[in-house]
């Protein structure tokens, strides 16, 4: 039996959950990729990936459980995530939806499922946006991105309270704005950047800043 941490992430198939993955397999961690699809560099560094999981539904996650009956989770991160623009006058609310399902309802479906394989002394990192901020809100649209991501740390600071007597702590990371594909990679800092700053953060993590909102330079975000 392994005596290393096991961290599970979705979304690790490229990007930050890709940057996250090797980083923590790099520092002896045994990672477990969830994605739809996989890829040759995720399997590279994974010591398990579990495919075809499509988060947004029960049976994507009856799927996930599956794959990791019997495996005790130390980290749990909620990469996973969407990015769709809408304009007023012309919103789509599928998209609005789709955007919901995605960002903030399957953080909340895959904690819930998985918290139980969870030690004292686990963590959830759910990957959110400072574009969930109300408070930081002062370019208006993105209406379904901005929605679900408060949604999502409104789902966290609750999943933080009812977590804690159970000694599993919650953090809320922005990543900052990354080169990667969702944003058709015009960010400012580098996946392997962002990801640096997101692992300090969860190594950082326990149950007496559980339920903060954090940015991946360090600097505590309000809500």
């Amino acid at each position: 039996m392994s005596n290393k941490r096991v961290v599970v992430i979705t979304g690790a198939n490229r990007g930050i959950g890709l940057e996250l993955a090797r980083l923590f397999a790099a520092k002896g961690c045994q990672v477990i990729g969830v994605c739809r699809e996989t890829s040759t560099e995720l399997t590279d560094v994974a010591a398990k990936v579990v495919v075809g999981v499509d988060v947004t539904t029960d049976a994507g996650v009856e799927r996930l459980m599956a794959g990791l009956q019997g495996v005790q989770i130390d980290v749990l991160i909620n990469n996973a995530g969407l990015l769709q623009d809408e304009v007023l006058g012309s919103i789509d609310f599928d998209s609005l939806r789709t955007q919901m399902e995605i960002n903030a309802y399957a953080p909340l479906r895959i904690a819930e499922a998985l918290f139980p394989q969870m030690p004292a002394g686990g963590k959830i990192a759910n990957i959110t946006s400072r574009m969930g901020s109300i408070a930081d809100n002062d370019s208006g649209g993105r209406y379904g991105y901005r929605a679900s991501k408060a949604a999502l740390n409104a789902f966290a600071k609750s999943l933080a309270i009812d977590l804690k007597p159970h000694g599993i702590a919650v953090a809320q990371l922005h990543p900052g704005y990354v080169k990667t594909r969702m944003v058709n990679f015009g960010g400012l800092i580098s996946p392997e950047d962002s990801a640096k700053g997101l692992v300090a953060l969860i190594e950082g993590l326990n149950l007496e800043n559980s339920g903060t909102f954090w940015h991946s330079n360090g600097e505590q975000l309000s809500w």
